[in-house]
């Protein structure tokens, strides 16, 4: 082998720099730990140390990346690169440019949003099958958010009037009767989630001005209770803090052309010991009805910082 055959070369420095969504030296090093090689980055190429078969995996990665970069037609950002690491080390490189092509439009001025694993995948694809869908697994799996993106989408495109989001008020060893404030800055703490992701998808200003109309609504489940939702893509957060009497009441608040999404992790339930989930429990006796959708993840398809991955895995371990 030559030394150009250790060599990869990007169409251009700028492709190069995309690629490795702005941090190059940070993300050459990532790599190398987890191809077991030595890179050197130069102009617009790759220069590959090491034994000759992880040289050739080492060069396909790369393979990857620059389709990544053409098909998002914009550089890669972080995640967009953990992605790719993520599908090598999984062996699943082949999902790769199915999971980028299945990209979700949202604002005009923000990035389309990506499934990063086959269950998110599958999930979206789900949700545009299925009148209602359950999202099921732990934090950073993307339930949410792609939920979110999904409403956003749909909602752009004219097919909803109106994006109803709602939790349970339900918090970690508190009470919201000792909180200061009035019920709506006590609730605000608990909606804060659904309004970060919002604004990732729209911009702020333009999100403000659909809240202020009530074209998208973010509520507290329980003033869900004696609505009928039509026309309307429904998102349901946290739903693992219900009770299986809020979930039935949540469940038949759908109306005529309405969709809804439910998700949480039912490891993660704030409520009072032995009380009964009402996420399991609608999973439980609903999991035979053809026309709702049950996805679950797992730790695999987390897609926070790649150490959220190892501590949900560590924790589990440790029970």
């Amino acid at each position: 082998m030559t030394d150009e055959d250790h060599k990869f070369y990007f169409e251009n420095g700028m492709v190069l720099h995309d690629v490795f969504a702005n941090h190059t030296r940070q993300n050459l090093k990532l790599t190398e730990n987890l191809l077991e090689v030595t890179l050197t980055a130069r102009d617009f190429w790759v220069k590959i140390s090491g034994e000759p078969d992880k040289i050739n995996r080492a060069k396909e990665f790369f393979r990857e990346l620059a389709e990544a970069y053409k098909i998002r037609k914009q550089h890669l950002d972080q995640n967009d690169f953990e992605q790719v690491l993520r599908a090598f080390r999984n062996n699943t490189a082949g999902d790769l440019q199915e999971l980028l092509a299945e990209r979700i439009k949202v604002g005009p001025k923000k990035r389309d949003i990506v499934p990063r694993s086959r269950a998110q995948m599958d999930y979206l694809r789900s949700i545009r099958q299925h009148d209602i869908v359950f999202g099921i697994g732990p934090a950073g799996t993307g339930k949410t958010y792609l939920a979110m993106a999904m409403a956003v989408s749909e909602l752009l495109q004219g097919h909803y009037v109106r994006i109803i989001l709602t939790r349970p008020a339900k918090e970690a060893g508190e009470n919201l009767g000792f909180l200061p404030g009035s019920l709506e800055e006590k609730i605000m703490p608990y909606l804060r989630p659904l309004y970060d992701a919002l604004y990732d998808m729209v911009d702020f200003d333009e999100a403000a001005g659909l809240i202020e109309r009530n074209v998208i609504e973010v509520a507290p489940l329980a003033f869900m209770r004696g609505r009928t939702l039509n026309n309307a893509f429904v998102i349901l957060d946290e739903a693992q803090n219900t009770t299986p009497e809020q979930m039935l009441m949540f469940l038949t608040r759908l109306g005529f052309d309405s969709q809804c999404v439910i998700t949480g992790d039912p490891l993660q339930t704030d409520l009072p010991d032995r009380q009964d989930s009402g996420l399991s429990h609608a999973v439980k006796i609903l999991k035979d009805i053809p026309e709702i959708g049950i996805c679950r993840f797992s730790s695999s398809d987390v897609v926070r910082h790649m150490l959220v991955e190892k501590i949900i895995n560590a924790y589990h371990q440790g029970n």
